[in-house]
């Protein structure tokens, strides 16, 4: 995700500077025509603005917080937006102690996959000040094809846990769905169009719908794995606010069971492949 939203950056006319801990990904990025830095703290000097991009809340607080990070780096009146999944305490929690180093943090997330990401098509929802959201905007439209502010900070991070939720669902629906088709000897690619065409559409045909059908999910552009890890973040949220989480509990179970089954690091469309196993017609070795 974030080379690719650092990809679109670039191609709007952004000066960039970043960091990665992977040497693979700063030469990409170097290539690409950024400016390599060697910390978060050092990716940040001489910018008005940072954008985050990481696996895990617990390395946006390294990030922002810790040794080398961005309350160390001494830039005045900084915005960071960042994009990664995370408990929406989290991102509170982030924003109060980076204020004390003059910097102005909103969470705000993506809706979209590294495709989509790609063709900079990715729905924003920044918590977050009205100024921080208005100074924003362009890298915004830089890197999506929407941007929406949904209220203070923490509730970017709030609204992405409700849109991974019901797309979890969607998906591991539309699996089901096209096992039945393949078990009742329907034509899947027919299957899919149909299911594409009546009442019954959802965006996760159209991101994961070809690939489920084709048993093909690699490369990944985002992986079980994280799909797990975010439906752990769901559930927990879901049931702190007291709302039931049956139909999530379905699908933390089936991403359970594929992780167990060595799925883990193909594309999270490989939901599939669990349903299928389960039908005993499983097609990854």
């Amino acid at each position: 995700m974030g080379s690719r939203m650092s990809a679109n950056l670039l191609s709007a006319g952004f000066q960039l500077r970043g960091y990665d801990v992977s040497p693979e990904r700063r030469e990409e990025f170097a290539e690409a025509g950024g400016t390599v830095a060697s910390s978060p703290a050092d990716a940040v000097q001489g910018c008005w603005a940072a954008l985050l991009s990481l696996p895990t809340s617990d390395i946006s607080r390294e990030v922002c917080l810790g040794p080398g990070g961005i309350a160390e780096a001494g830039v005045d009146d900084l915005q960071v937006y960042d994009t990664t999944t995370g408990p929406p305490a989290d991102a509170v929690e982030f924003a109060a102690a980076l204020a004390q180093s003059g910097v102005s943090y909103s969470d705000s997330t993506v809706s979209g996959n590294g495709e989509v990401a790609g063709r900079g098509e990715l729905v924003v929802m920044m918590g977050g000040s009205e100024e921080s959201y208005q100074l924003g905007a362009p890298i915004f439209e830089a890197i999506g094809r929407s941007h929406h502010h949904v209220g203070a900070v923490g509730s970017g991070a709030r609204m992405k846990l409700i849109v991974n939720h019901v797309l979890a669902i969607h998906r591991l629906a539309l699996a089901e769905g096209l096992v039945v088709a393949e078990l009742g000897d329907m034509d899947p690619d027919k299957t899919l169009a149909i299911l594409k065409d009546g009442a019954a559409y959802s965006k996760a045909m159209d991101l994961w719908g070809d690939r489920m059908v084709e048993g093909d999910h690699e490369p990944p552009f985002a992986r079980l794995r994280q799909t797990h890890k975010d439906s752990r973040l769901i559930v927990e949220h879901g049931l702190e606010l007291g709302a039931p989480m049956d139909l999530m509990a379905v699908v933390r179970a089936a991403l359970t069971e594929g992780m167990d089954e060595g799925l883990a690091d193909y594309d999270n469309s490989a939901v599939m492949e669990v349903v299928r196993r389960r039908a005993g017609i499983g097609r990854v070795e």
